[in-house]
């Protein structure tokens, strides 16, 4: 798993999709910071928080797009998949690749913190507790996207697909707060990313949203792992 993981890391970065994602994310944030913060002279960093949420939705495919689909593509898959590292490690060590370059950009992200603290007030227990579901909500999302990877024939249309999914879930969660009937309401807002995130974004440390986020990473992960399993046995 470990080799994995060093070779995936270091892949982001000899390839420009670790810069893609880095740059085109904190240049999108600083532009929410800027209309949301200091354009109000608001020191309010949950809502700012919520907002770049959003960004998962759009720049996670980038990440995972070629972890499984490039494979594929290039017909390595059966090498890899026949390989002594198991299929456990091969899936974990691509996960948490994209996993650390995501929180090496929530690092970089931290400037924006520094520079409330200047003219306003932080609290670091809510910024924490934001800044947990933000990160939990992000390894959904890309576990999400890592399965759809390995759905996928190539990097392109991993990368159309994650994100035609991930739109669809977002869709879903605006279609949960108009439906009248209270039971779908409800069920649509149990599986919803973005219902669970709300918590964190009032600085309540919901465990419940916790073991969410971390039940729906695994299962994604689970079920990538099933199918890589079914591919071997076929042969295809």
């Amino acid at each position: 798993m470990i080799s994995v993981w060093k070779r995936e890391l270091q892949s982001y970065f000899f390839t420009p999709v670790g810069y893609l994602f880095m740059g085109v994310f904190l240049a999108l944030a600083s532009v929410m910071f800027y209309l949301q913060i200091l354009a109000q002279r608001s020191s309010d960093l949950l809502t700012f928080i919520g907002q770049i949420s959003y960004l998962w939705m759009l720049l996670t495919p980038v990440l995972t797009m070629r972890l499984l689909a490039e494979e594929r593509q290039k017909r390595t898959d059966q090498l890899l998949l026949t390989s002594p590292v198991s299929l456990t490690g091969i899936v974990l060590g691509k996960y948490l690749a994209a996993v650390t370059v995501m929180l090496l950009t929530v690092l970089l992200t931290m400037v924006y913190a520094l520079i409330v603290a200047i003219y306003g007030r932080v609290y670091p227990s809510e910024l924490a507790v934001g800044l947990t579901g933000f990160i939990l909500q992000g390894c959904a999302f890309i576990a999400l996207d890592l399965f759809i990877s390995g759905c996928a024939s190539n990097p392109v249309s991993a990368a159309v697909m994650a994100f035609g999914v991930n739109f669809a879930l977002w869709i879903l969660d605006m279609v949960e707060t108009s439906v009248s009937a209270r039971w779908l309401s409800e069920t649509l807002s149990f599986f919803s990313l973005y219902a669970r995130n709300e918590p964190f974004l009032m600085g309540q440390l919901s465990f419940a949203s916790i073991g969410f986020d971390l039940s729906f990473a695994a299962a994604c992960l689970i079920l990538t792992i099933h199918m890589l399993d079914s591919r071997r046995y076929r042969g295809a």
